[in-house]
């Protein structure tokens, strides 16, 4: 793709993604955005187009930015250490999901209309989903 891993690191404090380490990697980013910025700012197009611009550019930031993400070097440490910083953030997720939840169901069920966000129970139970594959594969990798 068009960004190069070398140009960034994995962000540690703050967040998850990548985030500059060299004067290439903020070039880079200023070359992405500036001229969506200005596309967006220019009266030219209708909506539909910026809409198809829009969907296309995401798609394409996406896509050259997990790349990096995969190319990005780590030791067996930094694995280590993002890998339990990423169960934390996960555990911590989903238990405010399953409060949420709760909440939602308990405050409904008094007002006498049982109301949940449907994309709250979606993201638990994807999560859950991807949790089982991702046991069932690692297992049978023996790792």
């Amino acid at each position: 793709m068009i960004g190069n891993p070398k140009w960034f690191e994995r962000r540690k404090y703050g967040g998850w993604g990548i985030h500059p380490k060299t004067w290439q990697g903020w070039l880079y980013i200023a070359i992405i955005l500036i001229p969506f910025v200005m596309f967006q700012a220019l009266p030219y197009w209708d909506n539909e187009t910026r809409m198809y611009v829009t969907i296309g550019w995401v798609a394409f930031l996406l896509l050259d930015t997990t790349h990096i993400m995969v190319a990005l070097k780590r030791d067996e440490r930094e694995s280590k250490i993002e890998s339990m910083s990423e169960r934390n953030a996960a555990w911590v997720m989903v238990l405010i999901l399953a409060v949420g939840i709760l909440y939602e169901a308990i405050s409904s069920a008094l007002q006498q209309t049982f109301k949940v966000n449907i994309f709250l129970i979606i993201a638990l139970f994807g999560g859950m989903i991807v949790k089982t594959i991702s046991n069932i594969i690692l297992e049978r990798r023996a790792l």
